[in-house]
């Protein structure tokens, strides 16, 4: 697993998946990382709100790895860098404002003085011996995401990171088909590429196309008007501060996130003419028809501004002829949560309007007539999708050959692939898997802790506990019990497995530890028995 004269490639995270972000090239005996993000939990994980990366295989080459470079500022490419930089101990590398918010979040976990962070302007080229990175300006949901053009001793790398087309940018100066011809004329050996919306026949659609349709529809509203969006998209806070000035309405912001790309996207020379906001307070007071608010939430988060306000539990208060616009794609998993936010805003005679009602969202990923162009830009010699779930990988190797790309090779998390020289081809495995942020802990997702939760969470937990003397059981064993569904007979069931468990250790002379195992066995079986299910039995013996 040493790069020789060669270049290997190597996902940790993003590749299968849609998050977690991590993407290991190797060449030279060194290696370099492109960016080191999360993925947010499912129910499948109970108490967890983040997933982290586990990075074993780059942790024990952590002498030979150079730096880690990052394409933009989505929490799925930045996200675990609080948590995992500074064991690996190396510089990172981004544009101003994704560096604005990295640093951010270092400060947040006390370790900025202990992370180098390195600031690279877009279309700055920079070395890491014996790679060569230039950051190049391309369109997203969020200002400054850069390709990544790699130079390597055996060929040229165009690394896409997420991005789109768009011929109108309201925010930043990303390259076109001239730049991008203009690589590809000198030369692009491999493509590694965003495969997100490879199955949308359609183009994303150019940001200052929102406008119009963000406007109509405030226009038309009579009541307050909140807007729920990324927090990141700068270009789509742009644009709603240009519809509140043109609707009349004065602008409040709410939700921490978007406070803070609001304060960093300003640091670092965008919105500069952005609204003057008024707090939430302030906008509980003024006519219902006069004012816009931006708030987080969009896709169902419990703890987001949206939530809070569906729930009553928020300063702002919406009620009957009000209405709630969706600037937002609804990513796939978010639906119940989603679906639940918009149920309690429906009981409270909100209206809303997705992007299937109006013209309030375009995505930031590209589709097929992206895809293509890219193709016959750049003329890369290997396509290597990621960024997406197989289905997505898969459609897009298709997709690229169909384009005319000589070579498709489609890799999985943990697949090590020597890219060049001569034909892709897997040579290795890397460990890969999860690790969850409890609270302050970073635990293994399928370590005892995780796994023991699961099974509370499933089936729920007795405890007994026993006086013990010499061998013999003094008085009754107690039981206390959660979780396990006997509800209204509950009495008569604690009764059943107080006899079970005294039946058990009475005259037990197998000792002590198979005599708890006994118990826990017998009070199991008759939860089993009352309910078909296998709560987990905590035995407590208590010598006298």
């Amino acid at each position: 697993m040493t790069p020789k004269n060669e270049l290997l490639f190597c996902a940790l995270g993003g590749s299968g998946e849609i998050g977690m972000n991590v993407n290991l090239y190797g060449s030279n005996g060194k290696w370099v990382m492109v960016d080191c993000g999360i993925t947010f939990a499912d129910p499948a994980y109970p108490g967890i709100d983040v997933i982290l990366p586990d990075l074993q295989f780059i942790e024990e080459r952590a002498d030979d790895l150079l730096g880690i470079v990052l394409t933009h500022g989505h929490e799925d490419h930045i996200g675990a860098l609080p948590y995992l930089a500074e064991d690996l101990g190396v510089p990172l590398y981004a544009t101003p404002f994704t560096a604005g918010l990295i640093r951010g979040k270092l400060e947040e976990e006390g370790i900025a003085n202990r992370v180098k962070l390195r600031v690279i302007q877009p279309g700055e080229r920079f070395e890491l011996k014996p790679f060569g990175f230039t950051f190049v300006p391309m369109s997203h949901s969020i200002p400054e995401a850069s390709a990544l053009l790699i130079d390597t001793p055996v060929g040229r790398v165009f690394h896409s990171g997420d991005w789109k087309l768009d011929a109108t940018p309201v925010i930043g100066n990303p390259v076109g088909e001239a730049e991008l011809t203009a690589i590809g004329d000198a030369g692009v050996d491999v493509l590694v590429c965003d495969s997100t919306n490879v199955f949308n026949k359609e183009a994303s659609g150019s940001e200052a196309s929102v406008r119009q349709g963000l406007a109509e529809t405030v226009a038309k509203a009579k009541g307050r008007v909140l807007v729920t969006t990324f927090a990141s998209n700068a270009a789509r806070l742009h644009t709603l501060g240009q519809v509140a000035r043109e609707t009349g309405r004065k602008l409040c912001v709410t939700g921490r996130s978007l406070d803070r790309i609001l304060k960093v996207a300003r640091s670092v020379g965008y919105l500069q003419d952005f609204p003057e906001t008024v707090d939430p307070e302030t906008a509980m007071r003024l006519p219902r028809n006069k004012v816009l608010i931006v708030a987080t939430g969009g896709q169902g988060e419990p703890r987001a501004a949206l939530s809070r306000v569906a729930e009553g539990a928020h300063t702002i208060s919406l009620d009957k002829g009000d209405t709630v616009i969706f600037s937002s794609k609804q990513i796939p998993g978010n639906e119940v949560a989603i679906g639940r936010i918009q149920n309690l805003l429906a009981a409270k005679g909100v209206e809303m309007v997705t992007e299937r009602q109006a013209h309030v969202h375009v995505s930031g990923h590209p589709g097929r007539p992206e895809l293509a162009k890219i193709y016959s830009w750049l003329r890369p010699d290997l396509l290597v999708p990621v960024h997406g779930e197989m289905r997505h990988m898969m459609e897009q190797a298709r997709f690229g050959l169909s384009q005319g790309v000589p070579q498709a090779i489609v890799q999985a998390d943990g697949d090590v692939v020597r890219l060049l020289p001569g034909a892709a081809k897997k040579i290795g495995n890397a460990p890969i898997g999860r690790l969850v942020l409890d609270g302050d802990v970073i635990l293994p997702s399928d370590g005892s802790t995780i796994n023991e939760r699961r099974k509370l969470a499933l089936n729920g937990q007795i405890s007994v506990a026993l006086a013990m003397k010499e061998g013999r059981l003094l008085g009754q064993p107690q039981v206390r019990l959660q979780g396990v569904p006997v509800e209204d007979e509950r009495d008569a069931f604690i009764d059943d497995a107080i006899d079970a468990a005294a039946q058990a250790a009475r005259g037990n002379r197998r000792g002590a530890d198979r005599m708890r195992e006994d118990v826990r066995l017998a009070v199991r079986k008759v939860a089993t028995r009352w309910t078909g299910k296998k709560p987990i039995v905590d035995v407590l013996v208590i010598d006298a």
